[in-house]
């Protein structure tokens, strides 16, 4: 199983406030999540994933 993070290790991780992956969540923009009950984790897999699919001007792939 991938390593599971919080909301605040997630944006510590991709250097964004809290609230940036909150408002994300709402919109349904960012990378995917867990919820279990009121508890969102982020799989350290998902946030890698979302990064290479997001990432642009890249040349060689």
């Amino acid at each position: 199983m991938s390593e599971l993070l919080t909301t605040k290790e997630t944006a510590d991780y991709l250097r964004l406030a809290p609230t940036t992956l909150e408002h994300w969540r709402l919109d349904g923009r960012g990378p995917a999540f867990v919820r279990w009950g009121r508890s969102v984790r982020y799989r350290r897999a998902d946030i890698e994933h979302w990064l290479a699919e997001t990432t642009e001007g890249v040349t060689g792939r």
